[in-house]
C-alpha cells in the first residue's frame, strides 16, 4: 500500500488546475498535465492503514463514505508506486468501467474516508486514478474487447448517461445483445450534456462510446421512448429493457416573475451551451447566454457551479450564487466526523475563477429568491433575495425570511438550478411502473426489478438525483441481476 514511510515524505499534490484568469479564456480542461514521478510520489502516501475505508461505499449520514463502486485503491495505488502502471489499469477496469469520467468529476468519497485524512491531507485518489487511465489511453492499453460468443439475448437500455452505459457494457461483455436508446442527438446523457467541457472534455466521452459500438452495443439516438417509439414495443422486440433514463425533472421556482424572459432552467443552459460548442456554432448567441449581463444563478451543488464555469467563459457583466444553506465551517464540526464525507467550505474551479475576475467568492449564504422583477417588455431586470434562517417547527427546519433583510440585485439573466424531483412520466405512465413516494420508479436495490416482467431500473430514475458513480454502481449490479434474469445464473461482479 504505497511507501511504509511516503505519507511523512511527501506532501499532498492532487493534479494542478491551470490559472483561472487563463483557463476561462476557453473551455478546455481545467487541469494541467501530471507528471509520472509526481503520481508515484502520491501513490506512495498510501499509508498501510490495515482497514482502509477508501473502497468501503458506505452510506453514512446520507451520504457517500468511501467508493461506491468499491475500488480496489490502495492495490492501484500501490502499483502506481512501483511503476506497474498497466497492471495499476487492470485492477482500475476490475470494478470501474468508466475511470476516466470518475477521475475527472466525481467528488471523490474515497477521499474524504481516507484514514491518512484523519491526521493529514487525504491521498489524492482521484488524481491517480485519473492518471491511470490516461496513461491507458496514452499507450494503447485500453483496447475495443468484444465477448468470444453471444448469448442470443436481447436486452434495451433506455438512457445513455453512466447508469445506462455502465449497464451495457456489462450486459455485453456477458455476451448478450445491447441496444441503447438515446433520445438527445448524441450518446453520454448527463456525461455529455450536463457537465461542461471544461470539467469533462467531450471527445473523452466519445472515445469511451466509439470503444463501445466496436465491441458491439448499437446506438440508436434522437429517439425518445414513450414518445418516438412506444415503451411496449420495447417489451415486445426485446428479452428484457433496463431504463436508465435519469432523473431529469427540474425543480422550479414558482414565484412572481418565473415566466419573465432570461430566467431558465440550469441543464437547457449547459445543454445549449455543449450543443454549440460541438456544433462549432456561437455559443453567445442563444437565448440563455450570460454574455454581458447580471447574471444570477440559483442553487449552490455541483450544477450551479457549472453554471457559474459557464457564465465567466460567456463573458458575463457580474456573477452572483444563491445558497439557501449556511455556509461551511472551514474544518469538520464535532458532528461531522470521519469516515463521513467532510461537510467544509471550499471553492470550487467556478467560485475560484469568479473570486479571481470579480474579487470574491460569488456565493452568497442563507439567501433566498423572493421575486423576479421585469422590465416593461417582459425581459428580466432584477431580483429581490432576503436572508433566511432555519427554524425547527414541527420537527422539521424549514426557511424563515429574515425581517429587513430584502434587497435588489440587478440580473438580466437567472439559472435555477436547484436539483431535480424525479423521473419524467411518460415511461412509467405508459407502463404502469410503481412509483415510489419521490416519484422514482420503484426497484429494490440489489434487486433492481420493476413490477413488470423483465423489466429492470436502474440508476437516478430509480434512486433520485445522485453521483456519477452512484449511477456507475447501479448499472452495473442492474446488469447483473438482469443476467441472472435471462440466463438463470450470472458471473458479472
Amino acid at each position: 500500500m504505497g511507501k511504509p514511510t511516503g505519507f511523512l515524505e511527501y506532501d499532498r499534490k492532487p493534479i494542478p488546475d491551470r490559472l483561472p484568469m487563463e483557463r476561462v479564456k476557453d473551455w478546455n480542461e481545467i487541469h494541467e498535465d501530471f507528471e509520472e514521478d509526481k503520481v508515484r510520489k502520491q501513490g506512495a502516501r498510501c499509508m498501510d492503514c490495515g482497514t482502509p475505508y477508501c473502497h468501503t461505499g458506505m452510506t453514512l449520514s446520507n451520504m457517500a463514505s468511501g467508493c461506491p463502486i468499491n475500488n480496489l485503491i490502495p492495490e492501484w495505488n500501490d502499483l502506481v508506486y512501483q511503476n506497474k502502471w498497466r497492471e495499476a489499469l487492470d485492477r482500475l477496469h476490475k470494478t470501474n468501467n468508466f475511470p476516466e469520467f470518475t477521475g475527472r468529476v466525481c467528488p471523490a468519497p474515497c477521499e474524504g474516508s481516507c484514514v491518512l485524512g484523519v491526521i493529514e491531507p487525504p491521498v489524492a485518489i482521484k488524481s491517480i486514478e485519473c492518471s491511470i487511465i490516461d496513461k491507458g489511453f496514452q499507450e494503447g492499453w485500453v483496447k475495443a474487447n468484444p465477448p468470444q460468443s453471444r448469448s442470443g439475448k436481447k436486452v434495451a437500455v433506455v438512457g445513455s448517461g453512466p447508469a445506462g452505459l455502465a449497464t451495457a457494457d456489462q450486459l455485453n461483455k456477458a455476451g448478450h445483445l445491447v441496444t441503447v436508446y438515446e433520445r438527445a442527438d448524441r450518446i453520454g446523457g448527463l456525461l455529455l450534456y450536463g457537465i461542461p467541457n471544461m470539467k469533462l472534455d467531450k471527445q473523452i466521452v466519445q472515445r469511451r462510446v466509439d470503444l463501445m459500438a466496436e465491441e458491439g452495443i448499437k446506438f440508436i439516438v434522437s429517439t425518445e421512448i414513450g414518445k418516438d417509439l412506444p415503451a411496449k414495443k420495447l417489451i415486445d422486440d426485446f428479452d428484457s429493457v433496463i431504463l436508465c433514463c435519469g432523473a431529469t425533472k427540474p425543480r422550479d421556482l414558482p414565484i412572481e416573475g418565473r415566466e419573465l424572459k432570461g430566467v431558465h432552467f440550469a441543464m437547457e443552459f449547459l445543454t445549449k451551451n455543449t450543443q454549440g460548442l460541438l456544433e462549432l456554432k456561437d455559443i453567445t448567441a442563444f437565448e440563455a447566454a450570460a454574455q454581458g449581463k447580471d447574471t444570477v444563478v440559483i442553487g449552490g451543488g455541483d450544477t450551479g457551479t457549472d453554471c457559474v464555469g459557464t457564465s465567466l467563459r460567456h463573458g458575463c457583466k457580474s456573477i452572483t450564487q444563491l445558497e439557501i444553506m449556511p455556509r461551511p465551517p472551514e474544518e469538520r464540526a464535532e458532528s461531522n466526523p470521519w469516515p463521513e464525507w467532510p461537510k467544509v467550505y471550499k471553492m470550487d474551479y467556478g467560485q475560484e475563477e469568479a473570486k479571481e475576475i470579480f474579487g470574491a467568492d460569488p456565493r452568497k449564504y442563507l439567501t433566498a429568491t423572493k421575486k423576479f422583477i421585469g422590465d416593461e417588455s417582459g425581459n428580466l431586470k432584477s431580483i429581490l433575495i432576503h436572508e433566511i434562517e432555519w427554524k425547527q417547527e414541527n420537527g422539521r427546519f424549514l426557511p424563515v425570511e429574515v425581517p429587513g433583510s430584502v434587497q435588489e440585485i440587478p440580473a438580466q439573466v437567472a439559472f435555477l438550478a436547484m436539483g431535480f424531483l424525479g423521473p419524467e412520466d411518460i415511461i412509467a405512465e405508459e407502463l404502469g411502473l410503481e412509483r415510489d413516494s419521490r416519484s422514482n420508479i420503484n426497484a429494490e436495490y440489489g434487486k433492481f426489478a420493476t413490477n413488470i416482467d423483465g423489466v429492470f431500473a436502474a440508476g437516478d430514475v430509480r434512486r433520485g438525483q445522485s453521483l456519477v458513480v452512484w449511477a456507475i454502481n447501479e448499472g452495473r449490479a442492474v446488469a447483473r441481476e438482469c443476467d441472472r434474469y435471462l440466463m438463470g445464473e450470472t458471473s458479472l461482479p
